[in-house]
């Protein structure tokens, strides 16, 4: 088995979660985005971000930090991981946000997550409150998937983590 660390960066925790029952299936070690450190130790970098509008969480910046290791990518979202004009989308965004060496299509996960209103900061509160009246006015034709969930789960508490989906990505470790 290659050297390998599983490095999260989670907002409200799906992400977090995913993370550390793939560390313990794995015996990979796990650690958040934060306080990983010395990374050019690691042969092999998981990295597991939790999706905003598309965009993997801290990706960019994390990504700049990677030389020459393997880089697999794992995205928690709400949106179902089977909508494949929605991973087209968020694949595209990756691709924006990672140096073209390291973006391998094989190495990409998807994972659904969870959303609780309750537990949301009022900037993120703010932005779907925006977001859902914004999408609430269009006609149902033009929502694509994450329109959709969007206003599915506004001001809910909605839990899609599965960790039966981590079986894929265990097996290529």
């Amino acid at each position: 088995m290659k050297h390998s660390i599983i490095i999260y960066a989670s907002q409200y925790g799906s992400t977090k979660r995913y993370a550390e029952r793939l560390s313990t299936i794995t015996g990979i070690k796990c650690v958040s985005r934060k306080e990983a450190e010395d990374i050019q130790n690691y042969e092999r970098i998981i990295y597991m971000g939790a999706l905003f509008a598309g965009s993997v969480l801290g990706l960019k910046k994390f990504a700049a930090t990677v030389t020459s290791q393997e880089l697999i990518v794992i995205t928690v979202g709400l949106v179902d991981p089977q909508d494949g004009e929605n991973i087209r989308y968020v694949r595209n965004n990756i691709k924006s946000q990672i140096p073209a060496h390291l973006y391998d299509e094989d190495k990409i996960f998807h994972l659904r997550g969870a959303i609780d209103y309750s537990t949301m900061g009022l900037k993120h509160k703010l932005m779907m409150k925006f977001m859902h009246s914004k999408l609430a006015r269009m006609p149902k034709e033009e929502l694509n998937a994450e329109s959709k969930i969007i206003l599915e789960t506004y001001g809910k508490k909605v839990d899609y983590v599965d960790f039966n989906t981590l079986q894929p990505i265990v097996s290529i470790l």
